[in-house]
């Protein structure tokens, strides 16, 4: 039996938007020193687009007084659809001229979507600074400006309320690693009073650039790629479907966000034989390049799905019916998107994520059909089986990044 080491890296999207608004006010407040705010920069223009505008008719929350005109609505930067100003699915932010701050929170700001029960702001998620009301889709949070935590200190000639609104999320643990596949979410933001005028602020934060990809090879020619098809018809399957095209390496790096299944194939090269079988032993993943470094995730364990995990790797079957020459020759599987989480702080890492496959070569017999056995009892006896008949060697694949979406 020969042995492999297929790997690929894999870095997270999480989606966020910030919003600003604005109205006149003459401030009356305490004015303290504090250090900047993080990432300060001019108050952004409202954004409406159809995207964020989707929002069912039984879900919406009005934006502005009754009547409001399209101009203010979109000045308000929320949604019109020629009758009605609400709120879209993003936060928005809002300062009123007798110092509250209103946030209006859409659960689809994030990917996977944002689970509402789960903000806080810096003064935690206790009353003042609970939702006040919310549906299905939306929270709204209105506190003064000297509530829930909020810090102020002059800039200039203005007179700046910032505070910080963030989710939980849950985090599974195991023996060499931790990871996540919650949103996480984080967005800094202000109001800033001044003579004359009222502007709201909202900060994201920022994401890190990508290494160039890397590839390696060995004697036992071993690759894994990623499936990039698409259903286009009724009735398509897509865990079929997404085998039908791959990624080259013009596309890389690639975008995924977290729970999106990732497509992963892993195939022998220059093998023509049809009475061997490819073997996926053990899949993991791991924060670098370097298939044993810590922290690691298990994917696959004896070719099972790892059982301690609550989005269990999915192996597919190849056989006749895939049009391949050597079915054999090729093992699938889909996982979902998640990030490792820092293992003291449990903080999500905006890092790529490498997997890695140990692989073998089987040779099968009537006796040994070169399959896994996933019962808990019959797959030790198996694995063990094979791993003291057959010769062992080692190869690598190459690797695949993925890249957090603009």
């Amino acid at each position: 039996m020969w042995v492999g080491v297929a790997c690929a890296a894999l870095f997270v999207h999480l989606n966020y938007l910030g919003i600003t608004t604005a109205s006149p006010w003459d401030p009356q407040a305490v004015k303290q020193p504090l250090s900047q705010f993080p990432g300060l920069h001019e108050p952004q223009k409202p954004v409406v687009s159809p995207e964020k505008c989707g929002v069912d008719d039984v879900y919406r929350v009005p934006c502005g007084e009754p009547g409001v005109a399209a101009a203010q609505c979109a000045a308000l930067n929320c949604c019109f659809d020629g009758q009605q100003c609400y709120y879209g699915k993003t936060v928005t932010v809002q300062c009123t001229i007798d110092g509250q701050f209103v946030l209006v929170v859409a659960r689809d700001t994030t990917l996977p979507r944002l689970s509402l029960d789960s903000i806080s702001l810096l003064g935690g998620s206790d009353a003042p600074c609970s939702a006040v009301d919310s549906n299905a889709d939306f929270a709204i949070y209105q506190f003064p400006v000297t509530a829930c935590g909020t810090r102020a200190m002059e800039l200039g000639d203005h007179v700046v309320y910032e505070n910080k609104m963030f989710s939980s999320y849950e985090v599974a643990v195991g023996p060499l690693g931790a990871i996540t596949r919650d949103s996480h979410y984080e967005l800094y933001f202000q109001c800033r009073y001044a003579d004359t005028a009222v502007a709201a602020l909202a900060v994201q934060l920022a994401s890190n650039s990508p290494p160039m990809p890397v590839a390696a090879s060995g004697p036992l020619m071993v690759e894994l790629r990623l499936g990039s098809g698409q259903c286009v018809t009724k009735g398509c399957v897509q865990a079929q479907a997404a085998y039908t095209s791959y990624y080259t390496d013009a596309d890389y790096p690639v975008t995924k966000v977290l729970r999106e299944p990732v497509y992963v194939e892993v195939r022998m090269l220059g093998r023509t034989d049809p009475n061997i079988a490819l073997i996926l032993g053990h899949c993991w993943a791991t924060s670098s390049p370097h298939p044993f470094s810590t922290p690691q995730w298990d994917l696959l364990v004896d070719g099972c799905p790892y059982q301690y995990d609550r989005y269990l790797t999915t192996p597919i079957p190849v056989d006749g019916s895939s049009g391949l020459q050597f079915p054999s020759h090729y093992k699938r599987f889909v996982l979902k998107m998640f990030t490792f989480v820092d293992p003291d702080s449990k903080a999500p890492w905006r890092e790529k994520v490498f997997i890695h496959c140990s692989t073998s070569v089987c040779q099968l017999t009537a006796a040994d059909s070169c399959e896994p056995r996933c019962t808990r009892q019959r797959r030790d006896v198996a694995a063990a089986g094979r791993e003291s008949s057959h010769k062992l060697a080692v190869v690598s694949s190459g690797e695949i990044i993925f890249l957090k979406k603009p």
